[in-house]
């Protein structure tokens, strides 16, 4: 009973608040206080003991109702919480200590793993009891089958090589879609080939190896690795070519080709056994420490022999990678650095493998083999591609003789290229960022990835409408070449001036370039969660302060509207400005270019342009005065200008720029004893100066023999135009001295003789 009692009082004291213990509760019957106290602190000791063992400490107080806690003196504040106690960490190995742990285990399990790999043949001998056969009738079987499968598709290539190097006559670029169908034709032959591979190894399971037993699973693993070496193979072969160079879908030479041909089918050969050789090494049961000993050396012996085929085939490497530059310059960059560029990458991909198989993480190496094969599969498609390309009338130059100009399938390819490349990327950073170093699984990639695909489709959509665009505005693109230019700075125009779409093409296309660029990184930037209202309205402000701040520009801008609208000048056109004359080069949004026969560029805003004469628009007609003699018979002298400018309408290089041929006009004026006597013609803008001369120098030439004599005694010979004189002293013979050059459409200068 007392018991009870005490026990009772015990959870009547804990449960009291602090703030009303503050009068001590009176001992049980038969106690003293100090008695009563010191069982109370023994039994609170204990508690606090008990609990201080199971991770917490005791509560300073328990309050049993809070809410009437609060209503007596608590003044609204919380009870306190419990105390949290922190653990210390574990103590354990660091990751590089596991990892060198591992690597340690993994090199003490080499023996075992050459252990396994020397088993295998007494396993198989094993299994000749279980209805198999020996060793040596296995092995001898398995030769022969691989001997004839790789025989029968050598005896079908010679039966068809007849039929091949017809065919590959007609592989030319020049040939355009009949040299298509023909390389589709010769590839066919070689699958051919592989397709008897295919048949031989799986009648050869069906016939022998269809029990089941091991030696069955062996030899069919074994025949269908042979297969799949020769379905590699017969990718390098059809773009090799090594026995028919005609076919060749790189530019590689028949030396180079043939020797990476075999280099490679070695490689891969390789490649093939190191794989079957695992798969056999995991059906045994051999353990994980053994396999990834096995995966660092086979890892060594794929390095070897790529190092052997890199540095073998080097001058086959860069021819090939050189002519895959013409349209993707990266790869040109990596033929041109093939022997550092190709080791590091497979020295990489190998290290890589090395790690993964000694973390014991199986995803690395599925990386690694994935980049290797991403990474070839993107040299053969370029290859392929270029291949197709240039047997559609492609610009690619000395690779087809149809034209220079881009085409349709240039633009489909380039676009092809784009979006095959970013595959290939994406794929690549995934593998890796997943399997290799782990920071985010799959589903976080596809988190990660879901607002970046969105606007990366995006930006390639942009992008093909920009080079769609392009495309079908490139014919009004006007280019200038150098034989133009240098025209030009003789006084010469071999082409008329551009056409006004022609000129007004580059502006269009600037806009419409930065049109499609800014709605698409908006959408881009949409898609990635940024908000671009305020973009816009910010843009829109600063638009308008400038549109404030700078009348000039504002006035120039419109000011070249206006001209452009008005068609006041095109491109390759002479004009007059007033303050600078010559030919119009191009021109901005605010200024325009002109180009001085002398070679000056003058760049003028169109604000301060003035007054446009325009000296080659539509047509032309120069007028020119020579003195003669004042007993002049002007019907001979009228008969042979009509003669000579009959002559001239009917040269090539002037036949179809005469509009009105050369003709005597009559007298002008009779001046210090001399019929001053006038000529003219009417031509097309660009090139009368060429006219002007050949005429003058006709004159020249059959007047004397007419008996036409140039006014003499003092009298001088002047030839007017309404262009500036300079006189010019003739030669002894009488003929015309050169003249200096002038601008296209430019009036020639005057021409004077004593």
């Amino acid at each position: 009973m007392i018991r009870i009692l005490l026990l009772a009082i015990l959870v009547a004291l804990l449960g009291v608040p602090a703030h009303a213990q503050s009068t001590p509760a009176p001992p049980p019957a038969g106690m003293t206080q100090q008695q009563f106290d010191a069982l109370v602190d023994a039994i609170s000791n204990s508690v606090t003991e008990k609990l201080k063992a199971e991770g917490a400490t005791a509560p300073a107080a328990a309050p049993a109702k809070p809410a009437a806690a609060d209503s007596k003196g608590s003044k609204g504040k919380p009870p306190p919480g419990p105390k949290i106690v922190k653990m210390p960490p574990k103590e354990g190995p660091n990751a590089f200590t596991v990892f060198f742990e591992r690597a340690g285990a993994v090199l003490g399990a080499t023996p075992v793993m050459f252990g396994q790999i020397a088993s295998i043949p007494d396993r198989i001998d094993r299994a000749a009891a279980q209805g198999g056969r020996s060793l040596g009738g296995f092995l001898v079987l398995l030769c022969i089958i691989a001997a004839v499968a790789v025989a029968a598709e050598a005896m079908l290539r010679q039966v068809l090589a007849l039929p091949r190097r017809r065919l590959a006559a007609k592989t030319a670029p020049e040939f355009g879609w009949q040299s298509l169908a023909s390389l589709a034709a010769v590839a066919a032959l070689d699958g051919l080939g592989v397709l008897v591979v295919w048949l031989v190894c799986h009648a050869a399971a069906g016939a022998w190896f269809a029990g089941g037993g091991p030696q069955d699973r062996l030899a069919v693993a074994v025949l269908t690795a042979i297969w799949e070496w020769r379905l590699f193979v017969l990718l390098f072969r059809i773009v090799l070519q090594p026995d028919m160079p005609a076919a060749r879908l790189c530019a590689v030479g028949d030396h180079e080709a043939r020797d990476m041909y075999r280099r490679i089918s070695a490689v891969l050969l390789l490649m093939a056994a190191g794989r079957l050789l695992m798969a056999v090494l995991r059906a045994i049961g051999t353990p994980p420490e053994a396999l990834a000993s096995y995966q660092i050396l086979a890892a060594t012996i794929y390095l070897l022999a790529f190092l052997w085929m890199t540095f073998g085939s080097r001058d086959a490497a860069r021819q090939w990678f050189g002519g895959l530059g013409t349209a993707a310059p990266a790869i040109g960059l990596v033929g041109r650095y093939w022997i550092p560029a190709a080791p590091l990458f497979l020295a990489g991909l190998v290290v890589t493998l090395d790690y993964g198989a000694i973390s014991g993480r199986a995803n690395v190496g599925q990386a690694m083999a994935l980049t290797l094969e991403l990474v070839v599969g993107l040299l053969l498609f370029e290859t392929f591609m270029q291949a197709v390309v240039r047997r559609l009338d492609s610009q690619l130059v000395g690779l087809t003789p149809a034209s220079s100009a881009p085409k349709l399938p240039d633009v489909v390819a380039r676009c092809v290229r784009v979006a095959v490349l970013i595959g290939v990327v994406v794929a690549i950073a995934q593998s890796w960022v997943v399997q290799v170093f782990g920071l985010v699984d799959e589903s976080g990639w596809g988190e990660l990835t879901s607002s970046s695909r969105t606007a990366a489709i995006t930006l390639f959509i942009a992008f093909v409408l920009w080079e769609l665009f392009k495309f079908a505005t490139d014919p009004y693109m006007e280019r200038k070449s150098k034989d133009a230019a240098a025209a030009i700075a003789d006084g010469d125009a071999p082409t008329g001036p551009a056409s006004r779409i022609s000129t007004m093409m580059p502006l269009l296309r600037r806009a419409v370039a930065v049109l499609i660029g800014l709605v698409a990184v908006m959408i881009a930037l949409g898609d990635f969660g940024v908000d671009i209202t305020p973009l816009i309205a910010g843009a829109s402000v600063f638009g308008i302060a400038i549109s404030f701040g700078s009348q000039t520009l504002v006035r120039d801008i419109v000011s070249g509207l206006f001209y452009l609208s008005d068609d006041a000048f095109r491109v390759g056109e002479y004009i007059d400005a007033g303050r600078a004359k010559g030919t119009v080069e191009g021109f901005t949004l605010r200024s325009i270019k002109l180009r001085h026969q002398n070679g000056q560029v003058h760049t003028i805003p169109f604000g301060q342009l003035g007054q446009i004469t325009n000296f080659s628009r539509d047509w032309i007609t120069t007028k020119f005065n020579l003195r003669f003699a004042r007993d002049t018979n002007l019907e001979t002298l009228r008969k042979a200008s009509k003669k000579i400018g009959a002559e001239i309408a009917e040269l090539p290089q002037f036949k179809d720029e005469i509009l009105a041929p050369f003709k005597m006009q009559g007298v002008a004026d009779i001046v210090d004893n001399a019929l001053l006597v006038r000529f003219k013609f009417t031509a097309r803008p660009g090139n009368p100066s060429a006219i002007q001369r050949e005429a003058v120098k006709r004159l020249f030439g059959t007047l004397p023999g007419l008996g036409i004599e140039f006014a003499k005694e003092g009298a001088r010979v002047v030839l007017q135009t309404s262009g500036p004189v300079d006189a010019v002293q003739p030669r002894p013979d009488g003929t015309s001295p050169p003249e200096p050059p002038t601008a296209p459409g430019k009036p020639a200068p005057a021409l004077a003789a004593s």
